[in-house]
C-alpha cells in the first residue's frame, strides 16, 4: 500500500482521514479491522479494478523475488514437496493476497475481504479482519474440508496464537520475545526464519 501511495502521491492527503480511526483505536474503541478499512478507504477507495490490478502485478513478482525469507520459500517447497495442501490465510487483503499464493503454489488463499462498487474500489472491510478469532475459526473450516488431514500452521504475532493452537503442528515464526514465550506456555513451536 505504501508503494502505491508513493507511485500516486497526490493520494497521501487522503491518509489524513484515517486520523478519527486512529484516534478511535488508539483509545480502545475501534478494533484492527476499522483501522485496516479507514486507510484502504481513504488511501486505494475509488480506484478502478484495473489500475489497482496492474499494481499487483507489478507488486508480487517483486515480492516474490526480494521480499521473501528464504526459510519460508524453502518450507514451503518442502511442504509441496510432501504432497501438503497449500493453504495461505492472512490478515492482509484480497487486493494482492490471491496473487501471491498463485505465484507461490498455494492451492487456496483465505484473506480479508475488501469491497467493491462495480468495478470501482470502495476499500472498507467487505466481512470479517481475518486476524486473531477469525482467523481461528478460518482454521476450523479448512479441518472440516480437509477431514483427516494434519494441518501445519504458522504465525508471527501474538494475534496467531489461537489458530496455531487449533493445528495439529502450530509454529510462531520470527515472534516477539513476549509472544514466543507465550507460545512455549502454550506448546507451540517456534523459529527464527531469514
Amino acid at each position: 500500500m505504501l508503494g502505491f501511495l508513493r507511485a500516486h502521491p497526490t493520494r497521501l492527503p487522503a491518509v489524513l482521514g484515517v486520523l478519527p480511526a486512529l484516534t478511535r483505536f488508539g483509545l480502545g474503541r475501534a478494533d484492527r479491522g476499522e483501522l485496516k478499512s479507514a486507510f484502504i478507504h481513504g488511501t486505494l477507495g475509488g480506484y478502478p479494478r484495473a489500475v489497482l490490478e496492474a499494481w499487483t502485478s507489478a507488486f508480487v513478482p517483486r515480492l516474490i523475488a526480494h521480499g521473501l525469507w528464504q526459510d519460508a520459500v524453502a518450507r514451503i517447497g518442502r511442504h509441496r514437496a510432501q504432497g501438503d495442501t497449500l493453504v495461505l490465510m492472512s490478515a492482509s487483503v484480497d487486493l494482492y493476497v490471491p496473487s501471491i499464493g498463485q505465484a507461490l503454489g498455494f492451492a487456496e488463499t483465505l484473506c480479508t475481504a475488501l469491497s467493491w462498487r462495480g468495478d470501482t474500489l470502495d476499500g472498507t472491510l467487505a466481512g470479517a479482519n481475518l486476524r486473531g478469532a477469525a482467523k481461528a475459526r478460518a482454521l476450523e473450516a479448512l479441518r472440516v474440508r480437509h477431514p483427516g488431514s494434519a494441518i501445519t500452521a504458522y504465525g508471527n504475532a501474538a494475534s496467531d496464537l489461537g489458530h496455531l493452537c487449533l493445528a495439529d503442528h502450530g509454529v510462531l515464526v520470527n515472534g516477539s520475545a513476549r509472544t514466543r514465550r507465550d507460545a512455549a506456555r502454550l506448546g507451540i513451536g517456534c523459529e527464527r526464519w531469514r
